[in-house]
Parts: C-alpha cells; sequence; structure tokens
C-alpha cells in the first residue's frame, strides 16, 4: 500500500502536535499535581495513571514514529531542506523515546511503589527534555507540512 506523502504529512503534524499539547498539558498541570494526590492510595494511582496513559499514548507515539520514518525514507524527493527537517524531527524523536524509556518509565516504576517527593522532582525536571524536544518537534512538522502544501 502506498499512502501519499501528504497523507502522511498530515498524519505526522497531526500526531506530533497531539502529542506537543498532551506533553505540556502533562508537564504543567498533571506532573504537579501529582504531589497533591496524597500517600492513601498513591500506588493505586500511579497504577492507573501508568496504564491509563499508555493506552492514549502508546498509539499516537506509534503513529508519530511510523509517519517520520516514512517521511524520512522518502525525504530525498523533496530537497535538502525538507531532507535536514526529516532528519532532525527523527533525532528529536529518538530523544523523545530515549528520555522515555531511559529516565521517565523508571521513575514511574519507582513512583508506582509509593509517592517520593525526591523521585517526582526529578520526574518533573527530566520531562522538560521531552516537552522541549517535542515542541521543536510540532514546530517542524507544521513547517514541513506548510513546506509541502506551498
Amino acid at each position: 500500500m502506498n499512502v501519499p506523502t501528504g497523507t502522511i504529512l498530515i498524519a505526522h503534524a497531526l500526531s506530533t502536535c497531539f502529542m506537543t499539547g498532551l506533553i505540556w498539558f502533562v508537564q504543567v498541570v498533571h506532573y504537579p499535581l501529582m504531589a497533591l494526590v496524597g500517600e492513601a492510595g498513591y500506588e493505586r494511582y500511579q497504577l492507573a495513571h501508568q496504564r491509563l496513559t499508555s493506552l492514549v499514548v502508546g498509539p499516537v507515539m506509534l503513529l508519530e514514529a511510523a509517519s517520520a520514518l516514512v517521511l524520512l525514507l522518502r525525504a530525498s524527493q523533496y530537497g535538502e531542506a525538507f531532507r535536514a527537517m526529516a532528519y532532525g524531527g527523527v533525532g528529536l524523536l529518538a530523544l523523545v523515546w530515549l528520555s522515555t524509556f531511559a529516565v521517565q518509565v523508571p521513575l514511574h516504576e519507582r513512583l508506582s511503589r509509593g509517592f517520593d517527593a525526591r523521585v517526582h522532582r526529578r520526574l518533573v525536571h527530566t520531562n522538560w527534555v521531552r516537552t522541549f524536544a517535542w515542541s521543536a518537534r510540532g514546530l517542524l512538522s507544521l513547517i514541513m507540512l506548510a513546506g509541502a502544501a506551498g
């Protein structure tokens, strides 16, 4: 099945912008509010948070990654600037995934055993990496989409 590049660009921009908005919400609202949950029931809260968050972000992250890789494979057809943005976007996505699975997931695992203010602070502080990387990706995805449309 050969999906047109325009469709891939739209899917890429939508999934990336969705994740950009979501990560800002998580960074500014959701993660800071975790400190207010309290000790009683925190383990149940954290496990439910991990399960429910995975249901929302998992499919979107996979769509974002797949569309980014397809665009990278097709980048040579669209000139040097497009190719640079495709490579930059994939590099930023690799940073997001590395941070997610090497830093944030283990911190969530530690929090699932009970609230720890130090671990929580580390989660909030280290999540800025993903927040800024996804923000840059969102901008790149919109520039790529606008460039292909223009």
